[in-house]
């Protein structure tokens, strides 16, 4: 059981007037009132340092939801437009949160959001502190970056932990509110179908791809102190390798789920110097247009990547000796999130003989655009022939969305914010997860400072270095760019 089962009657919301409170936040929770999943008792502050009267802020919060909520699922806006209120609050100043308080006023449960620089959380949760908004069972949540290495989120973490313990800490990554990033949870342990084969004797190795068709767009200054690895791999990509990877949980709990993932995460080895390629993208074309290298965007020369591939091992029995090759990249011919489970060859073909060739079974997982899982199976071509037996590989295909026709098609953060305001942490990264994330990839970043490994360029357009595929071919796999 979630060791907060109660629900949230106040969710206090900083940095309402950014772009993920825009794009992602508000629409999310007017959607989830829209379907009648607020209980009619809550009501949500909203804070940033822009100065507004509550009727201002919710024009500026009808606005975003007109630009980024489908028509269809804004029903009910006027009465979540009146849950809202507004305090402008500079969070490095202590008076405003005086006026936060008396806002927020007396709660059974509060639920804190901090959508904001990770350089605000410590000043902030100080002011939540010194007006008691931090006390009994308030909850908090923090978007991503968690830190820049194991240091720096050792420190954001501890300065957390002075104020909430672990069991009140909401860590996002909100990959893990998509719908097909939690069906691989039910396709594995709600299917006896697969779990006797999930391991290294059945499969030969498993690819996970983050393609991105975008370059900097407005996180310029960001992104290059960042770069691909820390970006994308260090939390996304390791959070789905850990649900690949993991063994089956006692049940599905916050407790039991985290514990298993966070054993994965463990069990990474070190990746040496010929596991891992990096790249920067220069000028090309994407999807028919053309677009301009990184440095160009960037306005300077720059050694940050854009691009990663790592070769990574889970030392473990379940895993021993399958390789799991992770990419991610911008600027690639498509925007693809996919898991790809390529199981090992037939042992013996009965079929040779009729001039018929196997191919192996492949599984593969379509995050995004697409929510999609496919299974390739062997089946005969219909028909006669002196050729021979002919044998071809026939997907199985379930499209989520087909499948689940009547369903409504939500944002991710939509099951985030409804369990945070329920207290369920099923899907939220612990601190140890963090920590055991970091350590793996300052390992990386170590390598890379040693042996003085610069980005490879690649081409706009393209799936990234040469010395990417090679990483692949070198053991006989190709990767899936279907």
């Amino acid at each position: 059981m979630p060791e907060l089962a109660f629900t949230a009657d106040r969710l206090l919301l900083f940095g309402a007037t950014g772009d993920l409170s825009q794009r992602m936040l508000l629409p999310s929770l007017c959607a989830l009132n829209s379907d009648g999943l607020l209980d009619q008792d809550l009501r949500i502050v909203c804070t940033a340092r822009s100065e507004m009267s509550t009727h201002e802020f919710r024009n500026f919060a009808r606005e975003a939801l007109e630009k980024y909520l489908p028509k269809h699922r804004r029903g009910g806006m006027a009465d979540f437009l009146n849950r809202i209120s507004y305090v402008p609050v500079d969070a490095t100043t202590p008076e405003g949160y005086d006026k936060l308080a008396e806002q927020v006023g007396d709660y059974d449960g509060l639920a804190i959001f901090l959508s904001t620089a990770p350089s605000l959380f410590e000043p902030t949760i100080s002011g939540l502190e010194r007006v008691g908004l931090t006390r009994g069972n308030a909850r908090i949540a923090l978007e991503k970056p968690l830190g820049t290495d194991f240091d720096s989120s050792c420190e954001i973490n501890d300065a957390v932990a002075k104020a909430f313990p672990e069991h009140r800490i909401f860590r996002i990554d909100h990959y893990l509110g998509k719908e097909t990033v939690q069906n691989l949870l039910a396709l594995r342990f709600a299917n006896i179908l697969f779990e006797p084969v999930w391991n290294s004797n059945y499969i030969e190795h498993v690819q996970i791809t983050v393609a991105e068709t975008v370059g900097l767009e407005s996180r310029v200054a960001y992104y290059d102190d960042s770069g691909a690895l820390r970006d994308m791999v260090q939390n996304h990509m390791l959070q789905l390798l850990a649900l690949v990877a993991m063994e089956p949980p006692t049940s599905f709990d916050a407790t039991s789920v985290r514990d298993e993932k966070v054993k994965v995460l463990r069990a990474l080895r070190e990746v040496s110097k010929a596991e891992v390629v990096t790249g920067q993208y220069r000028a090309g074309a994407v999807i028919g247009e053309a677009v301009p290298g990184y440095d160009e965007e960037l306005g300077k020369d720059s050694d940050t990547e854009t691009f990663v591939a790592v070769k990574a091992h889970v030392d473990n029995w379940r895993w021993r000796g399958v390789p799991f090759y992770l990419r991610h990249g911008k600027r690639l011919p498509e925007r693809v999130t996919e898991i790809v489970i390529q199981f090992r060859c037939i042992p013996h073909s009965i079929f040779e003989g009729r001039g018929a060739v196997t191919q192996p079974n492949r599984l593969v997982i379509e995050i995004q655009p697409k929510e999609n899982i496919q299974l390739s199976m062997m089946a005969k071509v219909p028909g006669l022939g002196r050729e021979g037996l002919r044998l071809r590989p026939v997907p199985l295909d379930i499209a989520m969305p087909d499948a689940f026709s009547d369903t409504v098609r939500r944002i991710a953060y939509e099951r985030l914010l409804l369990d945070l305001i329920e207290g369920d942490q099923t899907l939220f990264v612990r601190r140890d997860e963090v920590e055991a994330q970091w350590e793996w990839i300052d390992q990386i970043r170590a390598l890379w400072a040693e042996n003085e490994m610069k980005p490879k360029t690649y081409a706009s357009g393209s799936w990234g270095p040469s010395a990417a595929i090679a990483l692949a071919e070198r053991d006989g796999v190709t990767w899936h760019d279907d």
